[in-house]
């Protein structure tokens, strides 16, 4: 009886799929079969492939190519599409060849990761993908940051980006449909509800009845579809994209489907109940749709042999040069050169007229000789248009730049990092200004987890500033008041620059825009509008990663950056007979090591001096350094002054008595008498 009320219900189930050609030619039925059936041959192969340990894992989508296959079908080649690693359909259907894909699969140099990272976890600007990165949810937000550069140029083109109901109840997910529905942004959010995240099924993911209805609450149009019916797949879209060409603006699409492999090999699927599976399994997209093209005369039983010969043909001869291809040797220069991109520094030297100004109008300076420069400039934060910033740098910058390219945001910095990446992936520069840098703790998986890496791992630029507003001394409370640069200076692929002049300020905000590579630009507030110096009018590079030697002397290396700079040249000022070498470094990501060590090999005695706390800041590192690589020329040990290890507190007592600038002058004479 079981056997019979299974039949029952999967005989009743197979008529639920019907299929409408509407005004598709045979040609245009035959080439959407084809597309449907490559990627399943694929599939095929690579679970035998697994299995004899060929490749080390595997992410099958047997039973959700329709989405991929149809969603790629529907948008032009010019056109980004970002999918997930059950998306082989939409590779395939965008015709990369084969043997790279292999090779990608493999780990060997032919791919697209140069074996840094597996799977679909890469991009090609060849080919138009993006792919995604293993904490899902920032490629929405690329995906924005894609498609807002398409409005921008007015060129009508889509962006589709995908994610699965698991990823729905990541915090990036509802960002980056808030951006796009607020902004009226082209892009299509693929849902690819397949019933479960790895093992846990969607009714302990979500309560909403379908995914499409959270559409609702950010005023997006929203689309239920079979997500197992090519046919339904790229009529539908096809319909959705020319409205959104005439109209710009996001949809939400949930597309109803099912995987009939486990969330990859290894982990099976013993978690699905079998009478599931089984009604899924006649759902089959590759077979139904076979079924309906040989039901009426499209496809014969003799052409469909053909196109499996030959696709089994193109996959077996692919596979044999991925294999014939001799396994990557490993070099310390290959892979440490590729942790950044190249940048030729341009040197701009300023004229003679200069002008006394603050720190914070250096900052506004360079900002809006910039955007001069770079047409493709787009400045991204909170409050930043018509109110100017939290400090009011860019008061003013809307009426002459207008509100395209000066951009207030939505609370939402992980997506508006994200979107930030998504603009440079598209042929522009995004400067993302933090109201505080404190705030950065909410972007901060994009910024280590895909502007970090993305040179790195497939060769992309990530074309970003991202401006940290930071520091104490204004008893504004744990919140306002980090100084946090320790978080990205050992993160591989960020630049970490922090001025401590108006001069250099402007000079190297100029270099960091240039820069195609990430940089975090730390800016202390107090600074803002207590520090004036005298700067060219015109603009001006600094090279980054060259220190700034304020002060020499024979009997001491003082090493400081940001606000202690200042508090170290009051020291210095306040004690004339300490004959001492005074380094700003002004970046510490790259860090000037040449710098640092010709002055401690003279004088052999070392401070460094930092505002950050003391365990796990940069001048821990620095210390190491110097203990390794100028030890027989120190006369004492390396001393480190920092804030305490305890939050910075708000009251000015507390405050006061947490930064280091009251301790410095005591450790400094220790050592001068040591």
């Amino acid at each position: 009886m079981l056997y019979i009320s299974i039949f029952e219900r999967l005989k009743k189930r197979t008529q639920i799929m019907i299929f409408y050609r509407q005004d598709l030619t045979d040609a245009k039925l035959l080439e959407l079969y084809k597309k449907l059936l490559k990627p399943r041959l694929i599939e095929e192969k690579m679970l035998i492939l697994i299995r004899q340990g060929k490749v080390s894992k595997w992410f099958s989508g047997i039973g959700q190519e329709a989405i991929a296959v149809g969603v790629t079908s529907v948008l032009d080649e010019s056109e980004y599409v970002l999918p997930m690693h059950r998306n082989l359909g939409v590779f395939t259907t965008r015709d990369i060849p084969l043997n790279r894909l292999f090779s990608q699969w493999q780990g060997k140099a032919d791919g697209f990761t140069k074996g840094r990272d597996r799977s679909f976890h890469f991009g090609t600007q060849e080919y138009k993908i993006i792919g995604m990165i293993s904490h899902l949810g920032p490629q929405l937000g690329v995906a924005d940051g894609i498609a807002l550069a398409n409005k921008l140029q007015n060129n009508k083109k889509i962006t589709a980006v995908f994610t699965g109901e698991g990823a729905t109840s990541e915090g990036d997910f509802h960002e980056a449909l808030n951006i796009a529905a607020v902004w009226k942004l082209p892009v299509m959010f693929i849902i690819e509800n397949n019933g479960y995240g790895l093992s846990t099924p969607t009714n302990e993911q979500y309560q909403c009845t379908n995914l499409a209805d959270k559409g609702i609450g950010y005023g997006m149009e929203s689309h239920i579809i079979d997500g197992n019916n090519i046919l339904e797949v790229y009529n539908k879209l096809s319909e959705l994209k020319e409205q959104m060409q005439n109209d710009p603006h996001p949809v939400l699409l949930e597309f109803k489907t099912f995987r009939m492999r486990g969330h990859e090999e290894a982990s099976g699927t013993k978690y699905v109940p079998q009478d599931l599976m089984d009604e899924w399994a006649v759902k089959d997209p590759v077979t139904n749709y076979r079924d309906y093209l040989t039901k009426i005369g499209v496809l014969t039983a003799e052409f469909d042999e053909q196109l499996h010969e030959e696709i089994k043909k193109e996959i077996d001869e692919n596979l044999a040069i991925s294999n014939a291809e001799p396994e990557i040797i490993p070099t310390y220069s290959g892979e440490l050169d590729d942790v950044y991109k190249s940048f030729i520094y341009e040197e701009v030297n300023p004229s003679s007229e200069i002008k006394n100004i603050r720190f914070i109008d250096a900052i506004r300076n360079s900002l809006e000789q910039s955007m001069q420069k770079h047409k493709n400039l787009i400045i991204m934060g909170q409050d930043i248009a018509e109110y100017g910033g939290a400090f009011k740098i860019t008061d003013g910058f809307v009426e002459f730049f207008g509100k395209d390219r000066v951009r207030n945001t939505p609370i939402c910095e992980s997506a508006i990092v994200s979107a930030g990446m998504g603009l440079s992936i598209n042929g522009y520069k995004a400067i993302v200004e933090m109201q505080f840098a404190d705030f950065v703790s909410t972007g901060f998986n994009p910024i280590v987890n895909l502007l970090a890496k993305s040179h790195y791992r497939w060769g992309e630029k990530a074309d970003v500033v991202v401006r940290m507003p930071c520091g104490g001394g204004t008893q504004a409370g744990p919140f306002h008041s980090q100084t946090n640069e320790a978080w990205f200076t050992k993160t591989p692929g960020l630049k970490v620059v922090y001025p401590a002049f108006p001069y250099d300020a402007k000079g190297l905000l100029n270099s960091s825009i240039n820069d195609p590579n990430p940089v975090l630009f730390f800016e202390h507030k107090q600074l803002y509008r207590s520090v004036y110096q005298d700067v060219p009018t015109d603009y001006y590079t600094i090279p980054l990663g060259k220190a700034a030697v304020l002060k020499e002397g024979n009997n001491v290396t003082i090493i400081a950056f940001g606000a202690p700079v200042h508090w170290a040249l009051e020291t210095l000022e306040k004690n004339p007979e300490i004959d001492a070498d005074l380094i700003d470094l002004r970046t510490l990501q790259p860090l000037d090591t040449e710098t640092i060590y010709a002055s401690v090999r003279k004088t052999g005695k070392v401070i460094i001096y930092q505002e950050d706390t003391m365990f796990g800041g940069i001048a821990s590192d620095i210390s190491a350094l110097i203990m390794e690589e100028c030890f027989e020329y120190l006369d004492a040990p390396v001393k480190r002054v920092a804030s305490l290890d305890s939050p910075i507190p708000f009251t000015k007592a507390l405050e006061d008595q947490f930064l280091p600038k009251n301790r410095f002058e005591a450790v400094l004479f220790d050592l001068l008498k040591y």
